[in-house]
């Protein structure tokens, strides 16, 4: 008998504005089956999740938990009557949409709910680029910006959860006359700096500008600026950049330079001052950090439940 079929199987979700990707497993090492599919209307799309975690069960048993690690603004709260909600979110037809109680309908299993961020913090810091590091940060600079934070092994939450991708920034409109995308701020991080930002301020996509393209420079300046906010408010071991704006490698490299230079010795740390490529990283997962820490997060609903009856 294999060691596949002693371990828990797990049910994970990354629920993205753009598409959905659905697993089953237990770890990195470990995954039976894995689907991905385009964001539609909710009920369309928690439909085809419902649908793909069935037909595993037929073949692999039954799945003992399941974790989704949702774009957000979400509620995580599991006493708030709104629980399991995306929350009011510029994703059309998606404010105040219940994810969760679709899963609950159709799978009687412990169900971890989080930020897809949160999710992909956890999954770097148990298996990927932020191993031993607390507290950890994660962020992720793609249609939207976000980020997650792992404090002795715990996810932050507060009043929500943190929203570091809303983060004020400097803006030099001389330098940079864009009025900013993000439709509640204008010109904060992710409204300066998202892949629809560059988009619309440059009339292509960010995928399609050449490495000698201005539009790095820029967005290597509000992404260095918002990461010496984190470091100085939040002291992270270590961050972990996402996304697909973050794996242009013109950029993670303007970054490292950019963040020591602002920060002008303040913080007097090697890993700042000697070490800066060992501290803003890309994910050790690549594009699987989303969905493995769906996993996680199932994992720990598994978990907490066998613990407390």
């Amino acid at each position: 008998m294999t060691s596949e079929t002693y371990a828990p199987l797990f049910g994970g979700i990354e629920g993205g504005g753009t598409k959905f990707v659905c697993a089953v497993g237990s770890g990195p090492d470990d995954i039976r089956a894995e689907t991905r599919f385009p964001t539609t209307t909710p009920a369309e799309t928690m439909e085809r999740a419902v649908a793909f975690f069935k037909d595993q069960e037929r073949v692999h048993g039954a799945l003992v938990a399941l974790g989704f690690g949702s774009f957000g603004p979400i509620d995580p709260r599991p006493g708030s009557p709104t629980f399991g909600h995306i929350l009011l979110t510029p994703k059309a037809g998606w404010s105040h949409a219940d994810v969760v109680g679709p899963l609950r309908s159709a799978f009687h299993v412990p169900i971890g709910f989080d930020l897809d961020v949160n999710a992909a913090a956890l999954s770097e810091g148990r298996w990927g680029a932020g191993q031993n590091c607390d507290p950890l940060m994660y962020i992720t600079i793609g249609t939207g910006i976000g980020a997650g934070l792992l404090v002795h092994g715990r996810l932050v939450h507060g009043l929500l959860h943190p929203e570091a991708g809303h983060l004020p920034l400097p803006h030099d409109r001389a330098r940079d006359p864009f009025a900013g995308n993000c439709p509640f701020h204008g010109d904060c991080f992710e409204g300066l700096a998202s892949g629809p930002a560059i988009e619309k301020r440059w009339g292509q996509k960010a995928e399609t500008l050449p490495p000698e393209h201005p539009a790095w420079e820029l967005e290597a300046e509000y992404i260095a600026l918002a990461l010496c906010s984190y470091i100085y408010t939040l002291s992270p071991q270590r961050i972990v950049l996402g996304g697909g704006v973050s794996q242009q490698p013109q950029v993670l490299q303007k970054v490292r330079e950019k963040v020591p230079a602002l920060l002008n010795r303040y913080i007097q740390s090697t890993a700042i001052l000697e070490r800066i490529e060992e501290y803003i990283v890309l994910p050790g997962l690549g594009n699987r950090a989303g969905v493995l820490g769906a996993l996680a997060l199932a994992e720990q609903a598994w978990r907490n439940q066998t613990l407390n009856g």
